[in-house]
């Protein structure tokens, strides 16, 4: 084999190994997020609450892809599952603001309410960067709950 064949063949395996690797830290998208919000309902509804809930809320679980992962948050403004931050289960977060005062939570429970399938802006931080992001959450409401997945722009 030339010299020149071997250090075609590096440079490929070089090219293919970064797209890979570009490929696992990319942002999820619009489509990943809304098909992920209607995976988590089905199993909420297959599953149970409970197991449902305690499925959405494991790190590295079937509902945590990258930067994308769902909540659940009751119509009250509880936080019934969160993949992200399972600390955040059980604590009432109606009043919690983003960076620039939105009242997102009060405002995803209005909208779950009057609308029941939407779209919303905010700031959060991302869990892969750790930075404070523009973020866009698809939720849909079931029950008494919201379930959302969200994607950072």
């Amino acid at each position: 084999m030339s010299v020149r064949t071997l250090l075609r063949m590096s440079l490929a395996a070089v090219l293919v190994t970064t797209g890979a690797a570009h490929a696992q830290t990319a942002n999820a998208t619009a489509a990943e997020a809304t098909a992920m919000v209607k995976k988590g309902i089905s199993f909420i509804k297959s599953s149970g609450k409970e197991k449902g809930y305690a499925e959405i809320s494991t790190k590295g679980g079937q509902f945590n892809d990258r930067d994308l992962y769902l909540v659940v948050y009751g119509l009250d403004g509880v936080v019934r599952a969160h993949g992200a931050n399972e600390k955040m289960v059980g604590k009432n977060l109606i009043d919690l603001k983003d960076v620039d005062g939105k009242a997102f939570v009060k405002e995803r429970v209005d909208l779950a309410q009057s609308k029941g399938t939407f779209w919303q802006d905010y700031k959060f931080t991302n869990p892969v960067s750790k930075k404070i992001e523009p973020k866009r959450m698809y939720c849909e409401k079931l029950d008494d709950a919201v379930v959302c997945g969200g994607i950072y722009k």
